[in-house]
């Protein structure tokens, strides 16, 4: 009797969670719909419309899709850093595509992880995965040993603290697109970027990276223009100055683009749990999800 009422009582406890979870998705996708309608967003060349997930942490994906729809691509290399286990990164998807680059993360789990789940990727020289605790003085070194291309498509850094001082620190590499994670308690005009600490690990506050000011600003002096951020408030979009040209909505300043921390609006949910299974099984037929229709 026991057994059945347990049984009975794990069920309720397993719909309620379930009816929660559909609940809690509904709102962020209701949101993230009325935030992509606002007036400032209907500007055609706004990339805010765009977004959507497929494997990225947010809408990244369908903003990284857009901006190479516009620009259209090279030699379709990527440099990530800061992926966790890769499942939730922003260049995942691009691998689906035909992609090819470097996964960098400073955990042994998760690079572990990577290896053993992909391993069929990583021999086929696709990707590369690497386990490193990134800082300024080693990233050169790090990206050089792999990635033999000086231009390369997309660069994405995420590491919740030196993400500036590390990429101003790149020499070896000319990304045309970068993806960098900012500090958005900071609004526009405020600049703000934490000092240089090479041993910084995020501590869940708000000493972390930098404003999008400070970005836009010093982006902006080696050669990219801001062309939007994410509706999360977590990661900006630049592209190289000589391939904007008409084709992104302006000015490119962080007052026309910012947007604020909405990290109530992250977890979003992109149908069922991401797997490395769906790339695996997928190389054969190479149906790509980054594809133009």
């Amino acid at each position: 009797m026991f057994r059945a009422i347990f049984r009975k009582q794990r069920s309720m406890i397993k719909k309620i969670l379930n009816h929660t979870t559909s609940m809690h998705q509904h709102m962020i996708q209701t949101e993230m719909a009325a935030l992509r309608n606002l007036p400032r967003h209907q500007d055609p060349k706004s990339l805010a419309p765009f977004g959507h997930k497929i494997y990225s942490q947010n809408d990244e994906d369908g903003i990284i899709r857009e901006i190479f729809n516009r620009i259209g691509t090279t030699n379709k290399t990527f440099v990530e850093f800061g992926v966790d286990d890769g499942k939730e990164c922003n260049s995942y998807a691009l691998l689906f595509d035909d992609w090819r680059g470097l996964w960098i993360d400073a955990c042994t789990k998760y690079t572990e992880r990577i290896k053993k789940s992909l391993a069929e990727i990583i021999e086929s020289e696709q990707l590369v995965v690497v386990e490193s605790f990134i800082t300024a003085d080693n990233i050169n070194e790090t990206i050089s040993a792999h990635i033999k291309d000086h231009e390369i498509d997309l660069l994405s850094v995420d590491i919740d603290g030196n993400d500036y001082h590390v990429f101003n620190a790149i020499t070896c590499i000319n990304p045309r697109v970068v993806v960098m994670e900012y500090n958005a308690k900071f609004p526009p005009p405020i600049s703000f970027c934490m000092d240089y600490h090479p041993s910084h690990v995020f501590g869940d506050d708000d000493c972390f990276g930098a404003s999008l000011t400070f970005l836009e600003t010093h982006l902006a002096a080696k050669g990219y223009r801001l062309v939007g951020c994410n509706l999360t408030g977590l990661n900006a979009f630049f592209v190289r100055e000589d391939l904007v040209s008409d084709k992104f909505k302006e000015p490119f300043t962080a007052e026309c683009h910012y947007e604020p921390a909405r990290y109530h609006l992250s977890g979003l949910s992109a149908g069922w749990t991401s797997s490395y299974n769906s790339l695996l099984k997928s190389r054969n037929s190479r149906s790509s999800v980054f594809k133009k229709s």
